[in-house]
């Protein structure tokens, strides 16, 4: 593969600093799978194998700042304080991915892409 077909190759992903928690999850999700396939040069595999390395530090760093928000949170709950940013009653919404782990949604929390506005 040549450097044009390299650039190229690299183009199409999406930059994770544009997606959310589950877009980059996804995409992880079907790197692997590509990669399981190993019906690609050698060449193409090293492009997805590190395109899989900067989804999974994206996601790990997503996690990371969910947990330590989720702590802080709990923390304050039994300290009797409310969480900072955050009036009564206002709380954001929760879900579980599909490894387990509680999320908040539409909050940019941990999400080393999200954009101020």
């Amino acid at each position: 593969m040549n450097n044009s077909q390299q650039n190229n190759a690299q183009q199409r992903f999406r930059p994770v600093d544009e997606m959310s928690y589950e877009q980059a999850r996804d995409e992880l999700i079907e790197v692997v799978r590509i990669l399981e396939l190993g019906q690609m040069s050698l060449d193409e595999s090293l492009n997805y194998w590190e395109r899989g390395e900067e989804l999974s530090a994206y996601c790990e760093q997503y996690l990371d700042g969910a947990s330590s928000r989720i702590e802080k949170a709990l923390a304050a709950r039994e300290s009797g304080g409310d969480s900072e940013g955050e009036s009564e009653g206002e709380e954001a919404p929760e879900r579980e991915s599909a490894e387990g782990n509680a999320t908040t949604e539409g909050t940019g929390v941990g999400n080393p892409g999200a954009r101020a506005n």
